[in-house]
């Protein structure tokens, strides 16, 4: 039986850098969005419980399909196996990143 492709998606919200593991990555309908599917957890094998995994969990419980804007993702890698989902400090500062324009169907350049 062949194995499902794996994800790590790496994106930024509200000043913090989330890593999240999913089975289904794709551009999706709605324009200026990636579409992440199927968000996969680590399984409780062992007594420790990562706080910050578990931050993810709860944010994402019962959501079946999320939509991230295009300039919030940072990477998005095809992985041979899942790793834990973790939520980190974005360093650098009091320096954010400015939000780009998106490219919008049918606009051509006017000068």
């Amino acid at each position: 039986m062949a194995e499902k492709t794996i994800f790590k998606v790496i994106f930024m919200n509200q000043g913090q850098i989330y890593e999240i593991y999913a089975r289904e990555v794709g551009h999706g309908a709605m324009f200026g969005f990636v579409e992440v599917e199927e968000i996969i957890f680590g399984e409780r094998t062992t007594v420790v419980v990562d706080p910050s995994e578990e931050k993810i969990k709860t944010e994402f419980k019962g959501v079946k399909r999320t939509y991230l804007p295009m300039h919030s993702i940072i990477r998005i890698d095809e992985v041979d196996k899942q790793g834990t989902s973790k939520i980190s400090k974005a360093e650098g500062g009091n320096v954010a990143q400015f939000p780009l324009p998106v490219y919008t169907p049918g606009e051509g350049n006017k000068t």
